[in-house]
């Protein structure tokens, strides 16, 4: 099973007021990049999700989303399902993606350190 057409089509839409998103297809998904920074994901089966850390996890936890993945894992996946009226809401769509974005900066920046 891979990401279909339509679907990634459909995100990168709804992404516009966020900015210009590179997609890189990857083990039957696809990853989401700007400015060559991955902020989110698209599954093999079609689910959209971002990435996560302290900064932004309750803004899901208050939809009631869960990490993508296995959730017995010790560290678990840094990357959350986006709750569907996000998704259709294109400003605040960038809004998250944003957060998701800076998640990624600042995890480069600790790796750095």
């Amino acid at each position: 099973m891979a990401v279909s057409k339509d679907y990634l089509d459909y995100v990168t839409e709804q992404l516009s007021e966020f900015g210009e998103v590179m997609i890189k297809k990857m083990f039957g998904g696809a990853g989401l990049y700007f400015d060559g920074l991955i902020f989110g994901l698209i599954t093999a089966k079609d689910v959209f999700c971002l990435k996560v850390d302290d900064t932004n996890r309750a803004d899901y936890e208050e939809k009631g989303m869960t990490p993508f993945g296995a959730t017995e894992t010790k560290k678990g996946m840094p990357y959350w399902e986006v709750p569907v009226e996000v998704l259709e809401d294109r400003t605040e769509l960038a809004v998250w993606a944003m957060k998701s974005l800076e998640v990624t900066i600042n995890s480069k920046s600790k790796k750095k350190k």
